[in-house]
């Protein structure tokens, strides 16, 4: 190994302390009484429900139905609509397709005592209120609502709504997404009537979805045979979140409560304080061990757990711009202790080796060099090993479009999404733990180690927890006499 200047070990230890400074404190800037993060830091970690306290519930389909991909889609729609609608915007919302299941988590909202979650669940399964109008959003005269605009048809009406990338109206060139609309026997006679009156004065279709409007349409023509477009300036997310409404607003079945839990949000945060209280009190032991035990090299080894620490941290709390945050749980807060522990073994495991090849009369910047090469094979399997663990536990139990779960897809299909957060947040911790190990506990840490070696200070044996200079002297020299 080429010799490292002596410089190196202060160059990587500031580094470390000003990469951990920022990542825990965050920079931000101040305009009046807001703060604004420039780079989060660790008070700018969203919590997860379990710390932050919430609601976790699952929705089904009636025991008796069978509901269709599309279907699900729609209810998805229809239940993200309504937490929009209810200033709930820090929420999870999946499907899991193979059990006909729509779970949903959203925090406790702590400012409003009245805060009922029953009440909330009850009111995100409700069969959603779809119906076309006519006029626009707010044409209606002071002090009325929406329901003053003439009823058309409602979403009982409707057989099916499609996504489309057609031609557009009056274009042989150009095309547009669409929304194309099916209507059922009940609704094409009303559909008729309304639009061959507004087409005349090119009047106006507004569609609502219990109360808040969604699309408004100008009529160009009478609709007489039940089929329709809803064109306008879409991109083909927007055209396929309105399909899904206007389904989710037909839809032939309500949805029930399969599952449902809420967490006190003082439980959680009190759980959160314990376990970060032990990370603290755990890590400050681990100190004075690696330190006692292995002094130079613990120090060395302490200084990039410190490192591995702000790592984990810096990839949940957003750091880069680039990158979003991700929900931190209690597990996750586990996970992070957990994959210190794993940096411990592998600093134990190369400050035994340095030790050993000390001992056996090779030089300090010979022992460092073998050391960490004899060390790297033992570290890279337990690690490895660990990192491919995590990987199975995102996949098993994240979200069905994260990158784990799709590797995993073909081992996992059968079961369905079981889409843990709690866990998915320990497997993720767990892995950029165990990542950031090589970084910090093997690549930095030798390079600080092999600096501080070239001090005259920091060559004795004594230093690196092995026998001292005259006890390997003496011992390599009754070895050699005895050989005589």
């Amino acid at each position: 190994m080429k010799r490292v200047s002596k410089p190196v070990f202060f160059v990587v230890l500031l580094l470390i302390l000003a990469f951990t400074g920022v990542v825990f404190f965050g920079i931000h800037t101040q305009y009046g009484d807001f703060t604004y993060p420039i780079i989060r830091g660790v008070g700018d970690i969203r919590w997860g429900i379990d710390i932050r306290g919430g609601v976790d519930v699952s929705f089904t389909s009636p025991e008796d139905y069978d509901a269709t991909d599309t279907e699900l889609d729609a209810a998805k729609s229809i239940v993200e609509t309504r937490l929009v609608a209810n200033n709930i915007t820090d929420y999870e919302l999946y499907i899991d397709y193979g059990n006909d299941k729509i779970i949903v988590r959203f925090p406790w909202q702590a400012e409003d005592e009245d805060f009922d979650p029953e009440e909330a669940v009850k009111e995100l399964g409700e069969t959603a209120l779809l119906t076309f109008r006519e006029g626009q959003d707010g044409s209606w005269e002071e002090g009325g609502s929406y329901e003053d605009l003439p009823l058309i048809i409602s979403g009982s009406d409707v057989e099916s709504a499609t996504a489309q990338y057609a031609q557009k109206s009056g274009s042989s060139t150009e095309y547009e997404y669409m929304v194309a609309l099916k209507l059922k026997d009940s609704g094409k006679e009303k559909f008729a009537e309304a639009t061959e009156k507004l087409a005349k004065n090119r009047g106006y279709i507004s569609t609502y979805m219990d109360g808040e409007a969604i699309s408004v349409a100008v009529v160009n023509e009478k609709i007489s045979d039940g089929e329709a477009v809803i064109s306008g300036n879409f991109t083909a997310e927007e055209v396929q979140e309105l399909a899904n409404k206007i389904n989710g607003g037909a839809l032939p079945f309500k949805l029930e409560t399969a599952s449902f839990s809420t967490i006190s949000p003082t439980l959680g945060t009190g759980a959160r304080d314990a376990m970060a209280l032990a990370g603290i009190v755990a890590f400050a032991f681990i100190a004075i061990f690696m330190i006692v035990l292995y002094r130079l090299p613990g120090v060395v080894a302490v200084i990039g757990l410190i490192g591995q620490v702000a790592g984990t941290f810096c990839a949940i709390s957003g750091f880069f711009p680039f990158a979003s945050s991700l929900t931190l749980t209690i597990p996750g807060i586990a996970g992070i202790i957990l994959a210190v522990g794993m940096g411990v073994d592998a600093n134990v495991i190369v400050g035994e080796r340095i030790k050993e090849e000390i001992n056996s009369g090779k030089t300090i910047n010979s022992a460092i060099a073998t050391g960490y090469k004899r060390a790297f094979t033992a570290v890279f399997d337990g690690n490895i090993t660990m990192i491919i663990v995590a990987i199975i536990l995102m996949g098993a139990f994240g979200t069905p479009d994260s990158l784990a779960a799709m590797i995993l897809k073909p081992v996992f299909f059968m079961f369905g999404a079981s889409t843990e957060g709690t866990i998915y947040s320990f497997g993720y911790t767990l892995m950029v733990g165990v990542i950031l190990n090589f970084l910090f506990g093997i690549f930095a840490a030798r390079l600080m180690t092999s600096s501080l070696a070239n001090f005259k200070v920091f060559r004795k044996p004594a230093l690196y927890g092995a026998k001292s200079a005259k006890k390997i002297a003496a011992e390599k020299a009754a070895k050699e006499g005895g050989a005589v």
